[in-house]
């Protein structure tokens, strides 16, 4: 397609009587690795749902590879947050990851295939942790459990992966393995991501947007002070690549 992969248009979406995204506009490109930050509570999830076709907008125009998201799901994979996993259920990382292949079988009687399998063994492959297949998935540290959730998003070979907060609940260095395994997988599938550490920004990423109700963006991959500011309502002097670190202003009296 010679369109924007995912592109959004004067959206607005009001959930339980409370406005949450308003008149967002969103273009991600392909091959793009996409980061969309901003506070908790300012909407990021809410954005995936819509993107999802999870949550309709309450206006405004929803495309996703041209289409509705509902028909272009089929060529998305999702990683949700981290907590909505129940890592003490027992099963193996690979019957995890091939948990993620169900929607591919036709039938009342799911059976996994060979085919299943070595997409199974793929998708472990591309996050490094095939070594690990065999292993309980509750005996895991929390960055290879946060591989293991994104192995279950690739196992369906998608065009787009979108992913909410994974650098939750990692630390810094397993944050930037993170980053790298998710920058291996350019330019093949285009990648959007959430997350509300302001921390989490590589220098993978292509390009950047704050969200909180609003969104504020320009078409690079630099942060602008402006941005940070309107989103976040204080004022951030300093963001820089590499290893993450960042530095502020003091925000005594700022509301």
């Amino acid at each position: 397609m010679n369109g924007p992969v995912i592109e959004l248009d004067n959206v607005s979406c009001i959930v339980g009587g409370r406005p949450v995204l308003d008149e967002v506009d969103l273009k991600v490109r392909q091959g793009d690795l996409y980061a969309v930050i901003g506070p908790n509570g300012g909407g990021k999830t809410t954005l995936l749902r819509v993107i999802l076709g999870l949550l309709p907008a309450s206006s405004g125009t929803v495309q996703v590879f041209g289409k509705d998201p509902r028909q272009g799901r089929s060529r998305v994979g999702y990683v949700p947050q981290y907590r909505t996993f129940d890592f003490h259920y027992p099963v193996t990382v690979e019957e995890m990851v091939l948990s993620g292949r169900l929607g591919h079988i036709p039938g009342p009687f799911r059976r996994f295939s060979s085919d299943d399998h070595e997409a199974a063994k793929k998708a472990l492959g591309r996050t490094g942790i095939l070594h690990l297949s065999r292993r309980p998935i509750c005996n895991l540290s929390g960055g290879e459990q946060q591989r293991a959730i994104i192995a279950r998003a690739l196992v369906g070979d998608p065009d787009l992966l979108i992913l909410d907060e994974p650098m939750v609940y990692v630390d810094i260095p397993t944050e930037m393995h993170l980053f790298d395994m998710l920058g291996g997988l350019l330019p093949r599938m285009t990648i959007l991501l959430v997350t509300h550490d302001i921390g989490a920004i590589s220098t993978h990423v292509t390009r950047v947007a704050c969200l909180n109700g609003k969104i504020f963006t320009h078409d690079t991959d630099e942060i602008s002070e402006e941005m940070l500011t309107a989103a976040y309502h204080c004022p951030v002097d300093l963001i820089a690549h590499g290893i993450p670190h960042r530095v502020f202003r003091d925000h005594e009296g700022v509301k």
